[in-house]
């Protein structure tokens, strides 16, 4: 049974989340507090939620970070939901690699990355279907939050279960190799992707993006820091670029400098002329 937050300790821990990671949690979401952080102390890095708070609230950053990454959702999978990387395969990248062909450059960028499988499925299919970008500076950028996750996803290890979500048993195969009971991604794929700790809300510090996946992110944000995103990234990608949001995400009634294109089962957001 989780710890009950008193309303004192949930209002600090929602302000705590909203200031040092943007996450907005409003009271209903007391449940998901105590669900996430009583993990923690499941996993026996504190005796009960209660003593987390009181050494957060003590200045502890060590412990405010806990918090923050018990509290971001890192739920990912290879190739998640299919047809935003099929309409990349599709439309976007032979679009943008003929408009390239003279400085023959490409930078993609994964926000909120986590563990590294949506990056890492884009230079698969990389790979697998334009062999010809081996031969440009083709970057793959992929930031998130967390420390934590970056460093897994740098190692490009993934356990058997995680493997078999999403990965065509081929590219297992072929881009993969044993590591005792799990499974890691040959070099040649893993130096594809640059990791790198970035809170949305804070300098990027990118190269001009051409293609951007920002997917279940948003849905974190209120609407002022949503707009503050989409504004920034609008001024950032390039004009001709081509950006993911998530299934439940949209940028109507947020920036409306953006244009909604549907393509097959697909659909993806271009700054708007």
């Amino acid at each position: 049974m989780s710890d009950r937050l008193s309303p004192s300790d949930s209002a600090y821990l929602r302000e705590l989340l909203k200031r040092r990671a943007a996450i907005d949690l409003d009271a209903s979401k007391q449940y998901l507090l105590e669900q996430r952080l009583d993990q923690l102390v499941r996993d026996g890095s504190f005796e009960s939620v209660s003593q987390l708070v009181q050494q957060s609230r003590t200045g502890m950053p060590q412990v405010d970070t806990q918090i923050i990454e018990a509290m971001t959702t890192h739920e990912t999978l290879f190739f998640r939901d299919r047809y935003p990387f099929e309409v990349l395969q599709a439309k976007i990248l032979p679009a943008l690699i003929a408009a390239r062909e003279k400085n023959r450059a490409l930078t993609i960028w994964s926000a909120a990355c986590s563990s590294g499988q949506e990056p890492y499925s884009i230079a698969l299919l990389l790979l697998e279907h334009f062999p010809r970008l081996t031969e440009w500076p083709v970057r793959i950028i992929a930031t998130d939050i967390s420390d934590k996750v970056l460093t897994r996803g740098r190692e490009g290890r993934f356990q058997q279960i995680e493997v078999n979500r999403g990965l065509p048993v081929n590219l297992l195969v072929k881009y993969f190799e044993r590591s005792g009971t799990d499974w890691q991604l040959k070099p040649e794929v893993r130096k594809l992707v640059e990791f790198r700790k970035l809170n949305l809300l804070d300098s990027w510090g990118l190269l001009r993006p051409d293609v951007v996946f920002m997917r279940n992110v948003l849905i974190y944000f209120d609407t002022n820091d949503k707009r503050a995103i989409l504004t920034r990234l609008r001024q950032t990608i390039a004009r001709d670029g081509a950006l993911f949001l998530g299934t439940a995400e949209t940028t109507l009634m947020v920036d409306d400098g953006w244009e909604r294109v549907s393509f097959e089962k697909s659909s993806y957001y271009t700054v708007r002329s």
